[in-house]
């Protein structure tokens, strides 16, 4: 198994020196493999790496003089290497070489076609990012399981630090923006299962951090170009922004009755009913516009009859929520609306309105699937 170690670089100085020298000590001599250097640097690091190739002939690297980031090196690398595997790092020491034995041992088990080290596996460890940024690291990783189905029971998707298998790399087109092309690979790639290890996530001895408001705002806008790539997921969100337009229907049937004398129970009755066929309409147009089997009072009758009982479900939620657990009845509230909007997305899509067979983004991954 020949192996190509893929590290984007900028910048990185001596860092680049010590990765080397510490995969050199770290990886044991019945491991081949190389070292791809792709260097965005504008200081002395390309001499540094010229210096390392010639020193070492495992050691490779291409210096981009318009480079335009992280993510678009690593497809650099990808094309420049000859690995069956490839394991993508920093260059800034904060993903460890001491913790490739265990990764590389780990691409000879053939359970999987993406290996991740991870910092939130029993065994890893997040030890080297400030408060701060451990805020910021943990929000965009949740932002990512909530929103992506494809990487909802993965703990680390937005490591740096990965191996692919070299014809998973390259199954399909990637488009990454920002630093995390792993979330690419795990959404559009096709592969048979995501395997995770534990490591632990060292502090920077050298250099400065790249990770600014430009990083974060691209964060945001390929996760919500991910989302509108994926049907499956790009469905749940339209379903949910369906879901807001019913309450604003809701309320402008509900408080002009109540304040015009009409009895609560009655204006809450025919609130709820036409926030209903408002929701049932859009959905039936907007959220699952694909084909559909059934009669269109078939699908409504289903559509009411599955919201009756999302209701149902939201207010018992509630109730055991506040009343037996103890909760504020704000969180409680909000919890009553998590479990309704969730019963409701899955069973209308399982019943109300049925998905065909062949529809993009139905196909389950091994191991990550809902």
């Amino acid at each position: 198994m020949n192996i190509s170690i893929i590290v984007p670089s900028r910048n990185e100085g001596k860092n680049v020196e010590l990765l080397t020298q510490r995969i050199l000590e770290a990886v044991p001599p019945e491991y081949r493999y190389e070292i791809w250097f792709i260097d965005d640097s504008n200081d002395d690091t390309p001499k540094r790496l010229a210096q390392l190739a010639k020193r070492y002939s495992f050691v490779h690297y291409l210096h981009r003089v318009n480079g335009t980031g992280l993510s678009t090196a690593i497809l650099e690398g990808f094309q420049q290497a000859a690995g069956d595997w490839f394991i993508v790092m920093d260059a800034d020491l904060q993903h460890p070489p001491q913790s490739l034995p265990g990764l590389m041992a780990a691409l000879t088990a053939q359970d999987a076609d993406i290996v991740i080290p991870s910092r939130f596996i029993p065994g890893g460890h997040d030890g080297g990012l400030s408060l701060p940024r451990k805020l910021v690291s943990w929000t965009a990783r949740m932002m990512a399981r909530l929103s992506l189905r494809r990487v909802r029971k993965i703990s680390d998707p937005t490591s740096g630090y990965f191996a692919v298998r070299r014809k998973t790399a390259f199954s399909r087109p990637l488009d990454p923006i920002g630093w995390k092309i792993l979330l690419e690979l795990l959404v559009r790639s096709d592969y048979t299962g995501v395997r995770e290890i534990p490591y632990t996530f060292e502090a920077r001895d050298l250099g400065s951090s790249k990770f600014n408001m430009k990083e974060q705002w691209n964060y945001i806008r390929h996760l919500g170009r991910l989302i509108a790539s994926s049907e499956a997921d790009y469905r749940f969100w339209k379903f949910c922004l369906v879901g807001a337009s019913g309450v604003v229907v809701n309320s402008a049937v509900y408080v002009p009755m109540v304040k015009a004398g009409v009895d609560i129970s009655l204006s809450f009755v025919t609130a709820t009913v036409v926030a209903t066929v408002n929701n049932f309409a859009w959905n039936n147009r907007f959220t699952w516009n694909h084909l559909k089997q059934d009669r269109l009072w078939y699908r409504m009758f289903k559509f009411g009859l599955v919201s009756l009982s999302g209701l149902a479900l939201s207010g018992l939620s509630v109730e055991a929520c506040h009343r037996f657990l103890g909760l504020h009845y704000l969180l409680s509230g909000f919890i009553g609306i998590l479990v309704s909007t969730g019963w409701n997305f899955v069973f209308n899509s399982l019943w109300t309105f049925k998905k065909r067979s062949n529809e993009p983004g139905t196909n389950p991954v091994q191991g990550i699937e809902l």
